[in-house]
C-alpha cells in the first residue's frame, strides 16, 4: 500500500476538518473527535472524495477494543484507523481497514519489543513518533520492511524533509501551517 502525499492532516479541530474538505488532500486524519460525531466526519470527508483515518485511541465515548472497533468498522465506516494497540490492528485487518500503528520511541527496550509485535500484526503502516528523529526512522523502516510515516513534534518544512530523506513515506502534522508542505 502507498500513500501518494507527503504530509497527512491530523485534525482536531472541526474548521480545520471543514477548510481540508476543499483541498487536494487525499487523505485526513480525525484525532480527539466524539464518537457522537465520528460517523458523520468521516462520511462528509468521503463525500467530498477524502479517505478518512481515524486515530481510535483518542475518540472520546469509545473503548477501543474488539467491540468498539465492530463498531466502528460496520457503523463509522472509515478508510483506516490508527492505534499503539495490538488488537485494534487485528480488527483493522479483519474488517479490510487501512491498518497504521504507532511506535513511540522511548527507549531501546520498547523499540524492541514494538518491533517484534509489530512483525507480527502487520499494519499497513507503522507511525513513528517523535517524527524529528531521521536516524530512528531508517532503522525502523529498515527493520520492519513497511512504509514509515513520521510523526509527532514535527514543526518546520526541514524536519518534514529530513524525515521523507530517511525513508518515510510520509508525515502527519496537526500543524496546519505544514498542510500544504510542496516536497523540494
Amino acid at each position: 500500500m502507498t500513500i501518494h502525499q507527503s504530509v497527512l492532516p491530523a485534525v482536531r479541530k472541526i474548521k480545520d476538518f471543514e477548510a481540508l474538505l476543499d483541498s487536494e488532500t487525499e487523505y485526513i486524519i480525525l484525532l480527539d473527535s466524539r464518537l457522537g460525531l465520528l460517523r458523520k466526519l468521516v462520511r462528509i470527508g468521503q463525500k467530498a472524495g477524502k479517505k478518512v483515518l481515524v486515530h481510535v485511541d483518542l475518540i472520546q465515548g469509545l473503548k477501543a477494543d474488539d467491540y468498539g472497533m465492530e463498531y466502528v468498522a460496520q457503523e463509522v465506516k472509515p478508510d483506516g484507523v490508527i492505534s499503539t494497540r495490538t488488537n485494534v490492528i487485528h480488527q483493522a485487518k479483519k474488517h479490510d481497514l487501512i491498518s497504521v500503528q504507532r511506535l513511540f520511541l522511548i527507549d531501546s527496550q520498547a523499540i524492541d519489543h514494538n518491533i517484534t509485535i509489530i512483525q507480527k500484526t502487520k499494519p499497513d503502516f507503522v507511525e513513528v513518533l517523535p517524527g524529528v528523529l531521521p536516524g530512528m526512522i531508517k532503522e525502523i523502516k529498515d527493520q520492519l520492511d513497511m512504509p514509515v510515516i513520521a510523526g509527532g513534534l514535527i514543526r518546520t518544512n526541514d524536519e518534514i524533509d529530513r524525515a521523507l530523506e530517511a525513508g518515510a513515506s510520509a508525515v502527519s502534522t496537526s500543524r496546519s501551517g505544514l498542510w500544504q508542505y510542496k516536497q523540494r
